[in-house]
């Protein structure tokens, strides 16, 4: 059966066609198999196929964050979305990057230096998934990939002590750019809670920007809202998901 058409969106205003004053910003984790799902982390990459064939078709194209923010920074990139990876697993190199690569789309990779090697040991239920290693984040740096800070193992900061947030939040950044060599400029917020004691903490860490999910009124350059994008998404649910974030955010000074 041939998959429906959605319908078009109507031609803009020309205020319209500037840039969306909050970048949108879509949020996936795991790419492989999504039979034993329980947190509905996984897409499968067929699924993530069909997802950009969907940004493709409307003209748009994934990017880093960091790339989404330069361009907007020069009052440009409508073109552009943000395509987020959570927590640096292993199938990222084997299940999202050649995706990426043929689809000619780049994307921010969060990972946990804590946990090198390791696996989400944080999830109580759903199998372990194995994360990448020190060699295996570097390849995706290699490759082109942003690699940003998830913290050091993967805490709620909105529930972590001085020292446990300073550890999650600066300690990470230095260990992610002594491994890759370069600067960090990107950080994510487990579980994406986040108040503005953990804001102020990763701005002060000299982050160039962090992404939340929903962080309601402390939205802003350390608390960008994403989009979580999963198996279920299906190119109707990716345009209502759009739809939606273009009705909801508001003006934020700085983003």
């Amino acid at each position: 059966m041939a998959a429906p058409v959605e319908p078009p969106l109507a031609d803009p205003s020309p205020a319209a066609r500037r840039p969306a004053t909050v970048p949108w910003v879509a949020m996936y984790h795991s790419v492989g198999d999504c039979s034993d799902d329980p947190y509905r982390i996984t897409v499968t990459p067929d699924r993530l196929e069909h997802q950009l064939t969907w940004l493709r078709r409307r003209g748009l194209r994934g990017v880093s964050v960091a790339e989404l923010l330069d361009a907007r920074a020069r009052s440009e990139g409508r073109d552009l979305v943000g395509l987020t990876f959570d927590d640096g697993y292993t199938d990222f190199l084997t299940g999202a990057l050649p995706l990426l690569r043929r689809f000619r789309c780049n994307a921010t990779l969060f990972v946990l230096p804590g946990r090198l090697g390791g696996d989400n040991a944080w999830d109580p239920l759903g199998p372990r998934k194995p994360l990448l290693d020190a060699d295996g984040i570097r390849r995706a740096a290699g490759e082109g990939v942003e690699i940003g800070s998830h913290g050091l193992t993967h805490v709620d900061l909105t529930r972590a002590d001085d020292a446990l947030l300073a550890a999650e939040v600066t300690g990470s950044r230095a260990r992610l750019a002594e491994l890759t060599g370069a600067p960090v400029d990107g950080f994510c917020y487990p579980y994406g809670t986040v108040d503005a004691r953990a804001v102020e903490a990763v701005r002060r860490a000299g982050y160039r920007y962090a992404c939340a999910i929903d962080p309601g009124p402390l939205t802003g350059p350390h608390a960008l809202p994403r989009a979580h994008v999963g198996q279920q998404d299906t190119a109707w649910r990716l345009h209502l998901k759009l739809r939606l974030h273009r009705w909801r955010r508001r003006p934020v000074e700085g983003v």
